[in-house]
C-alpha cells in the first residue's frame, strides 16, 4: 500500500510508458497515411468514436469501482483479523493461569497469521504482480514472503513436529485453528473451566475461520473474466479508432491557422490522441492492478505489516520486551 502523499508523475509515466509507446505509434500511422500519402478515406466519423468513447468510459469506471470495492473489502477483513486476534490473546491471557499454555496458544496464532499471509501471497494465473510494468516497480520494495523461507518463519512459533503435521495437510491455516480448538477443549475438560469462557473462545475461533474464508474467497475468486476482457476490448478499439476520428476534425483547423502551423495542424492529432487514449489505458491499468488485493502490488493490502503489528501487540500482552521491529515503508510503500 502506498502511504505517501501521492505518486510522482514521473513514476506514473514510467509505469505506463509501454502503453504510451504503443499509443504514439497508433497516433502517428493514421496521420502519415492521411496527410503524407493522401489516403483520405481512412477517416472515421467523429460521432462513432465519441459514442464508443462514452461506452468505454462507463465500463472502465464500472471496473475500477468494483476492483476498488475488492480492495476495500480485503482491508476490512484484515482489520477484523487484527481486532479478533487481540481479543483472542486477551481471553487466553486472562482466562488461563498457566503462562506456558497461554504462550503456546498465542504463538500458534502467530503461526496461523504467518501461514495465512503466505497463502495470500501464492501466485494465481490471473494475477498481474509479475507482468512487466508491475514486476519492475517491485525494485522499490520487497515482498517479505518472497524473500523469507516459510519453514523458518513457522518454526519461530510452533515446534517442528507440529509443523510437520500441518505441512502434510491440504489447508495449513484450517488445521492450525483446529489445533487451537482441540487444545482449548482439552484444557476445559481437564480443569472444568467456566462454560461461558469456553463459549467466548470458540466464538473467537469461529470468527477467525470466517475471516480466513473471506480472505480465501477474495484470493481464489478473480474479478469476473467476462467484464475484464470486455473492458480491455473496448479500450483497445477506442484507442485504435480515436486518431482516425480526429483526422478530419483537426484538419479543418488549417482554415484558422497561420504561420508555421498553416497546413500542419493535422500533426496535432498525435499528441491529443495519445493524451486522451492514455487516460483510458491508465485507468484500465490502475483497475487491473487493484483487482487482486493480496498478490503483493504496491497498492495492495499490507498484510505483512498488519501481521507484524499484531505480533508486537500480542507479545506485549504477554509481557515480552524483546519485540520484532515494525515493518517500515520502503519508498512510501508498505506490504
Amino acid at each position: 500500500m502506498h502511504i505517501g502523499k501521492s505518486y510522482k508523475l514521473f513514476d506514473f509515466l514510467f509505469w505506463t510508458r509501454r502503453k504510451i509507446y504503443t499509443l504514439v505509434i497508433l497516433g502517428t500511422v493514421p496521420v502519415i497515411l492521411y496527410h503524407l500519402l493522401g489516403i483520405k478515406w481512412l477517416v472515421v466519423p467523429w460521432t462513432v468514436v465519441s459514442i464508443l468513447g462514452t461506452a468505454t468510459a462507463f465500463i472502465v469506471g464500472f471496473k475500477n469501482t468494483q476492483t476498488y470495492s475488492r480492495t476495500r473489502e480485503a482491508q476490512a477483513v484484515w482489520t477484523n483479523i487484527a481486532n479478533t486476534s487481540k481479543a483472542w490473546a486477551i481471553m487466553c491471557r486472562d482466562y488461563f493461569q498457566d503462562p506456558v499454555f497461554v504462550r503456546a496458544m498465542v504463538y500458534r496464532h502467530f503461526a496461523w497469521l504467518t501461514a495465512l499471509r503466505y497463502q495470500m501471497r501464492e501466485e494465481r494465473v490471473w494475477e498481474v504482480a509479475d507482468i512487466h510494468h508491475n514486476a519492475e516497480y517491485q525494485r522499490y520494495y520487497e515482498i517479505p514472503e518472497r524473500v523469507t523461507d516459510f519453514r523458518e518463519e513457522m518454526l519461530k512459533y510452533i515446534p517442528e513436529e507440529e509443523l510437520a503435521y500441518i505441512s502434510g495437510t491440504r489447508d495449513k491455516t484450517t488445521q492450525l485453528l483446529a489445533l487451537q480448538s482441540q487444545a482449548m477443549r482439552s484444557v476445559y475438560e481437564s480443569t472444568g473451566g467456566v462454560p461461558a469462557q469456553f463459549i467466548e473462545i470458540q466464538r473467537a475461533l469461529n470468527n477467525l475461520f470466517s475471516q480466513q474464508g473471506q480472505c480465501e474467497s477474495l484470493k481464489d475468486t478473480p474479478y469476473p473474466r467476462q467484464y475484464s476482457i470486455i473492458n480491455t476490448i473496448f479500450v483497445r478499439i477506442f484507442c485504435l479508432l480515436l486518431p482516425f476520428g480526429m483526422l478530419q476534425e483537426v484538419d479543418q483547423l488549417n482554415n484558422l491557422a497561420g504561420g508555421l502551423m498553416e497546413g500542419n495542424m493535422i500533426w496535432l492529432v498525435i499528441p491529443f490522441s495519445v493524451l486522451i487514449s492514455w487516460m483510458y489505458t491508465s485507468l484500465e491499468q490502475v483497475g487491473e492492478s487493484t483487482e487482486n488485493p493480496f498478490e503483493g502490488n504496491a497498492n495492495d493490502v499490507p498484510i505483512s505489516q498488519i501481521c507484524r503489528d499484531i505480533e508486537i501487540d500480542l507479545r506485549e500482552m504477554l509481557g515480552e520486551t524483546a519485540l520484532p521491529a515494525r515493518l517500515k515503508p520502503q519508498n512510501d510503500i508498505v506490504v
